[in-house]
């Protein structure tokens, strides 16, 4: 008797190979199972693994293709050195005198941090335990994510623990309480507008929906703004990839390969918040993902490109879903390097948002 079924089919290759020991072998396998368990324990285990990626040859495959970029980019990346340019304070405080007749083009960007990822669960403190109850829990969490990334990858699914993190269960608790936030309309105050824009309420500015090509933001996406694109059916979040964060650690490379849709992650798979698989397939434009960023990039070429991308759009505001470091470098970079301003210092709260306009000109060096 044969199943689908991902759990029964590991069972039965455990069953299958004890029998190939068994028939090779009868009075050696009951001396090995009896003398040196552990030993034949260790060559089941092998055989099982071994006929489970064969079986899934595909994903194993690809995913074998993405450690080995994992470790090329943890080798030889330098996405996080750059020379850096010029001060902004320097372009733009000349052309925003009043007499200046300099033309200056302005965006809004509203920038939304994912929720916490798999990998900041095993990896990072964070602000929801302490630290000798993260210290504590550390090995316990680690076994738990090498025995899910084991499971994943022998069960053929095009998902991992670590390669592009997922969102963590507690992230989309994060993502569930702004989609709430954002569904109750706004009575006053200074973020009225701001919220009338999140929300795509009549009259606000047009706005566009956009997210990094890693799965952690565009769930984040898909759960925060599940009102509005359930009120817009055709409505589809852009995926740019000059979002993917600016890291080395393999939770920033995309297990999904280029123009495909996005697959669910194991954690989506079992939310109620919304549809996400739904919202991937049908309200996601992947026309502009190309797979992984390539090796000879950094943050600020994407920065950079991101930039330029944008203002081509014809929308007058901007919703980014996105990432710590890329956010925390963005505005290092494009603040005036005399700002003290917190974005510089500090990361966004997961599932936290902040808005600000963007200027944009032309001088005789390029865009700035």
């Amino acid at each position: 008797i044969i199943s689908t079924n991902p759990r029964s089919l590991v069972v039965q290759d455990v069953l299958i190979g004890l029998l190939i020991l068994l028939e090779r072998n009868p009075e050696a396998t009951f001396a090995y199972l009896t003398m040196e368990a552990r030993n034949v324990l260790l060559a089941l285990f092998v055989v099982v693994t071994v006929r489970l990626c064969v079986r899934n040859l595909e994903t194993f495959l690809h995913k074998l293709k993405l450690s080995a970029q994992g470790i090329a980019y943890l080798l030889f990346c330098n996405d996080k050195a750059w020379k850096k340019p010029a001060d902004p304070a320097q372009t733009f405080e000349p052309f925003l005198q009043a007499t200046s007749s300099q033309k200056i083009e302005k965006k809004t960007f509203v920038f939304v941090r994912h929720g916490e990822s798999t990998w900041n669960d095993t990896f990072n403190k964070g602000p929801h335990r302490s630290l000798p109850s993260f210290v504590i829990g550390f090995i316990p969490n680690l076994i738990k994510a090498l025995s899910y990334e084991y499971y994943l990858l022998v069960t053929g699914q095009m998902d991992s623990w670590f390669y592009d993190s997922p969102i963590s269960h507690l992230g989309l608790k994060q993502v569930d309480q702004l989609g709430k936030f954002l569904s109750e309309k706004p009575t006053g105050g200074k973020e009225k507008s701001l919220i009338e824009l999140l929300r795509s309420d009549p009259g606000a500015p047009s706005s566009k929906l956009l997210s990094s090509n890693l799965r952690r933001a565009l769930s984040t996406m898909a759960a925060s703004f599940r009102y509005r694109l359930k009120a817009n059916p055709d409505e589809k979040i852009l995926v740019v990839p000059s979002l993917q964060e600016i890291s080395r650690n393999p939770d920033t490379l995309s297990i999904t390969p280029a123009q495909k849709p996005t697959t669910p992650s194991f954690i989506d798979k079992e939310t109620k918040i919304c549809d996400m698989e739904g919202i991937f397939v049908k309200q996601t434009d992947m026309s502009l993902h190309l797979g992984n960023k390539p090796m000879d990039t950094n943050g600020l070429k994407r920065m950079s490109e991101f930039c330029d991308f944008a203002f081509t759009l014809k929308e007058e505001a901007l919703i980014i879903g996105g990432h710590s470091i890329w956010f925390r470098s963005f505005f290092k970079t494009y603040l005036p390097y005399s700002s003290t301003h917190v974005s510089k210092s500090k990361k966004v709260v997961n599932a936290g948002c902040i808005a600000f306009t963007l200027l944009k000109t032309e001088t005789a060096e390029g865009n700035r």
